[in-house]
């Protein structure tokens, strides 16, 4: 990868999209830094309860620890990943937005700017959210405060959705994926500090002090190497293309094969999971502030929704399992696949085409999709159990959200900078 990267560094057209891209990032972090006035980030720290988890501490990870400070970017880009979410499943509900995906470029520009619209209803739906859950860390509430707060919020997600499209247009990868990294990585002094402090505790730098870091470190390399793995995993079912005789010229007869990723869905399972699992204690921010109610039937409820508590732990892996199956079938359509097929005069070997063809490739996808899904569901869940184990660590676990997307993020990018040295044909690539 670094290989890649220096000789990337290389070629100037490339360099300059990587400093655009560097600029674009800086400029993201100088905003995480700029405060909303009115609102005292050490009363938002102390009523979330340090962001430890939940739809919160999903957020304020995505925005490098801007909800905490109170910043103009506190809501990151969320409502944007939560717009194109939405979009992309009443793509498959209405009609009219299934054409619109199927015209093409033209088609796509038009999604889009639904999808941008979409973003700042939602960022304002959710700065409003924010408002009155926040309005006990406010020196004072009223309309013109509420304005002031929502109106920023809301301006600091639109100019990170601009920020993300001028990346992806004028720099190198996904820009939108990239300012979640940024976000995610920063996030590590912040770990290390965790870390000093667990070490604090226990007494200075001793032997179980370093046996444990070297414990947490270890954990991290293996998880790190499983995710590139099951990310680079795929499926391959092998397609054979019949030869067709057009005028003097002979079209096909060559074979080909339809691949099938492990984890087609991505991190949007434990995305949704998260979401869903994190709507009690959500309610209760918003109702009671920093007054968690101690007694009662929705103290119960918060406290079967803690992260520390089993039933949170099997209902949050029952629903990855569940939304992986459910948002795999919505981008992989079996049925349309087989008629591809047979469209083109292809088979796959052994399998009569049309009914038989679609019925295969549902039966594999089912079970990549399983494997995928298990994979999913215990890298989300073992920092939470790690946590019970090793209270010490509760702090400083790596998401397993945080770190599929980094991973994710990081192989697309190399792999964007590769098609682009591969295209202006530089003879340093393949050395």
């Amino acid at each position: 990868m670094f290989q890649t990267l220096r000789n990337a560094w290389k070629i100037p057209d490339l360099r300059k999209k990587m400093l655009y891209t560097i600029l674009m990032l800086v400029v993201f972090r100088l905003g995480s830094f700029i405060p909303v006035p009115g609102i005292s980030p050490d009363m938002i720290s102390e009523m979330m309860g340090g962001f430890s988890g939940g739809i919160q501490g999903l957020i304020n990870n995505f925005s490098g620890g801007a909800l905490e400070r109170a910043s103009i970017f506190a809501m990151s880009i969320t409502p944007y990943i939560n717009a194109s979410i939405i979009l992309q499943l009443l793509t498959v509900a209405i009609p009219a937005l299934e054409r619109l995906a199927k015209e093409g470029e033209e088609g796509r520009k038009k999604i889009a700017s639904y999808t941008r619209y979409v973003t700042v209803i939602l960022a304002f739906i959710q700065a409003t959210g924010l408002y009155f859950g926040l309005s006990g860390a406010m020196a004072s509430t009223g309309v013109f405060e509420y304005l002031v707060v929502t109106f920023t919020f809301t301006a600091g997600t639109a100019f990170l959705m601009w920020l993300g499209e001028q990346i992806t247009e004028r720099g190198i990868g996904n820009g939108i994926s990239l300012l979640i990294v940024i976000g995610i990585v920063s996030r590590g002094p912040a770990a290390l500090q965790s870390m000093k402090a667990m070490v604090e505790q226990g007494g200075g730098i001793n032997i179980a002090s370093i046996a444990t870091i070297i414990g947490i470190l270890a954990i991290a390399i293996i998880a790190v190497a499983f995710v590139v793995l099951f990310n680079e995993a795929e499926r391959k079912i092998p397609v054979q293309y019949a030869k067709r005789v057009v005028g003097r010229k002979t079209y096909g007869g060559q074979s080909s094969h339809i691949p099938m990723k492990v984890i087609m869905a991505g991190v949007m399972p434990i995305i949704f999971a998260v979401s869903i699992m994190s709507f009690p204690r959500t309610i209760s921010m918003f109702v009671h502030g920093n007054n968690t109610p101690t007694e009662g039937i929705w103290a119960t409820i918060l406290r079967w929704f803690s992260e520390s508590h089993p039933f949170y732990i099997v209902c949050y892996f029952l629903l990855i399992l569940f939304f992986t199956y459910f948002y795999t079938a919505i981008q992989f359509n079996p049925i349309e696949v087989a008629n591809n097929i047979k469209r083109n005069n292809g088979s796959i070997p052994g399998i009569r085409p049309g009914k038989p063809t679609s019925d295969y490739i549902a039966k594999v996808l089912s079970k990549t999709t399983l494997l995928g899904a298990f994979f999913l569901a215990i890298i989300a869940i073992f920092p939470l159990i790690m946590a019970i184990v090793m209270p010490a660590m509760a702090g400083i676990s790596i998401g397993g959200t945080s770190l599929l997307i980094v991973v994710g993020v990081a192989l697309e990018t190399v792999k964007t900078i590769e098609s682009q040295m591969l295209m202006r044909h530089y003879k340093g690539f393949l050395e």
